[in-house]
């Protein structure tokens, strides 16, 4: 079967920097490949070169005839004067968009139903106010509406909270098309992807599988050909010996030559000793880290957080998810004492030395050379159990090798930006991390690099991020956000909260404080009163299921509806672990 899209010797240069070589490569029908290197390496010069909107130095670009393309590109095209309603549905008639099946998961997925509730105005919101990330999920929409042959997509998760990047990945999984997808996002890529490009030094190298078989791939290649960068294939090595025992759903996705990888990691210990860690960490920050008490927390008239109590201990790793907006960042802000509670109080361990990177990125000196503003921090950085590096070590292990380390800061990308500020916090050797979305604007390989510092730093750790596979990989514990006010735990992990979100079991009910007597009578009064809510709450239930069968054919009233069901379901959920919860007290 002929290619959609062919490369024949292509050849593309900014200046006397090559990003692409002599390229010939293919997409056939039905193929979803992931692209992945480092940031600047060419990326989305690929991208663009297959879609034909940039048109290569030497070598050709053919296209199939009648070829339908669909492309997302990183910078937003959308026209500000548009509403919403426009851009996604165009100019077709209401009953025929919201009677498409494909369209109302793709409102629900991404807008939060049919009438676009996600956004202020709806779908007749104009697209100029919109945040970068609700324009991030119109144009996806748009994209998505469409049926086209072949979809080109750059960074199609930036912007996209945990839940609708799990939303997206199972989108595209269901999708015929073939797909090509610039990514950061590595749970992204072995959900969605059967193939790998890796863009280095101007050429693509081609793997098969997602990115848990290409770092087996990378790992083989870097040991047959006796690579000199050993530090790097011992990275890979260390991930891959992650990816084999990490969490059983992600094992079985990509199907890996079992020999060979347990070859590889056979002398591999695991990521993390624990055990050291924790008694490394308890040495460093004492029996108390942070105590959160009865905390209400109040943020332009939004009551963010109410009467929520948690509380962080030494050598806790904590991952921290939530719906845009539930107030993740303000609770960063809380712990980091930038923000004070409105109630409630906020106990800090005397020993605490705190270091909390933020979503936006700090402004240097931009005369400063690389190196220098990493060493006016400190000159050399103690990781604990007697490790030490020096600036240039650390600038060296994050992708500033050599002459990088003298580039004078106001050169830097924003990635590259964002990787400098991380270096400078980590310097100033705190016992606490506060990472606000820590993976925005960093490459796979530097990724890798930070997850293996952060798999021997002895601290507390808390990380916002929509990035599922780093969560995995660094955190031990997750908790969530959700809008109600409440800090919840999640045995279950990233999983159980996107569970819960699909079900409608939300919000998510943290554990009830201890009685400290036994009021045994007080107990049951208040469990035969939850059940009589339950009782109350099913029979509603009943009624809604009842009324969503009569109205099927009219959109508008099963939109309602089905608000109203989501609704209950929260309801019902929250007073079923109450009553779980005073039932076990009561025992």
């Amino acid at each position: 079967m002929a290619n959609l899209v062919n490369l024949e010797a292509v050849s593309t240069s900014f200046g006397t920097t090559s990003v692409l070589d002599g390229v010939s490569l293919g997409v056939g029908t039905g193929d979803r490949v992931g692209v992945v290197g480092r940031n600047g390496s060419g990326k989305s010069t690929l991208l663009a070169t297959l879609a034909g909107r940039r048109p290569p130095d030497a070598g050709r670009v053919t296209h199939a005839a009648g070829l339908r393309l669909a492309v997302l590109g990183q910078l937003d095209t959308l026209d500000p004067a548009s509403t919403v309603r426009t851009v996604v549905v165009g100019d077709r008639r209401e009953h025929e968009w919201a009677g498409d099946a494909r369209t109302r998961e793709i409102l629900g997925g991404l807008l939060g139903g049919l009438a676009a509730p996600a956004l202020g105005g709806g779908l007749d919101a104009v697209v100029g106010p919109l945040s970068g990330g609700e324009r991030r999920r119109v144009a996806l929409a748009a994209l998505l509406t469409d049926d086209p042959d072949l979809m080109l997509l750059d960074e199609p998760t930036n912007h996209l909270d945990v839940e609708a990047v799990d939303w997206l990945a199972h989108h595209l999984a269901g999708r015929r098309c073939a797909l090509v997808i610039v990514t950061h996002d590595r749970w992204f890529l072995d959900a969605v992807c059967a193939a790998t490009w890796e863009v280095d030094g101007g050429r693509v190298h081609a793997y098969d599988g997602g990115y848990s078989a290409y770092v087996l791939a990378r790992a083989e290649r870097d040991r047959l050909a006796a690579a000199t960068e050993a530090r790097r294939a011992n990275l890979l090595r260390k991930e891959l010996a992650w990816l084999r025992r990490g969490p059983p759903a992600r094992t079985s996705k990509p199907r890996f030559r079992i020999d060979a990888a347990n070859a590889l990691i056979d002398a591999e210990p695991p990521a993390r000793d624990r055990t050291s860690l924790l008694r490394f960490a308890t040495a460093r920050l004492g029996r108390s880290v942070y105590d959160v008490e009865d905390v209400a927390l109040v943020l332009g008239g939004r009551r963010l957080l109410t009467d929520a109590t948690w509380r962080l201990g030494p050598g806790d790793r904590v991952g921290l998810v939530g719906v845009n907006g539930s107030g993740k960042t303000s609770l960063l802000r809380l712990l980091a004492g930038e923000l004070r509670p409105a109630a409630g109080r906020v106990v800090v361990g005397r020993t605490v030395r705190a270091a909390y990177l933020s979503q936006e990125v700090t402004e240097l000196d931009p005369g400063l050379r690389v190196l220098s503003s990493v060493e006016e921090v400190a000159r050399v950085v103690d990781l604990g159990a007697g490790r030490e590096l020096t600036a240039g070590q650390l600038l060296e292990r994050f992708g500033f090798s050599g002459p990088a380390q003298w580039t004078p800061v106001g050169e830097l990308s924003g990635g590259e930006r964002r990787r400098l500020q991380l270096l400078r916090l980590l310097m100033t050797e705190p016992n606490v991390l506060l990472l606000d979305e820590p993976t925005n604007d960093l490459d796979i390989e530097t990724l890798t690099a930070l997850e293996d510092l952060l798999d021997g730093w002895p601290g507390t750790l808390v990380a916002v991020s929509h990035d599922r596979y780093f969560l995995e990989r660094v955190t031990d514990t997750v908790v969530a956000l959700v809008g109600d006010g409440m800090i919840a735990a999640l045995p279950g992990g990233v999983e159980e909260y996107l569970e819960r979100r699909r079900t409608g079991a939300v919000p998510l009910a943290p554990a009830p404080p201890r009685r400290r007597s036994g009021d045994s009578r007080a107990a049951s009064r208040e469990m035969v009163r939850l059940e009589r809510s339950l009782e109350r709450l099913t029979r509603s239930e009943a009624r809604l299921h009842q009324r969503l069968a009569e109205a099927a054919t009219d959109y508008s009233s099963v939109s309602a509806l089905d608000a109203d069901l989501r609704a209950l379901l929260a309801e019902k959920a929250t007073v079923e672990e109450a009553w779980l919860a005073v039932a076990e007290d009561a025992e």
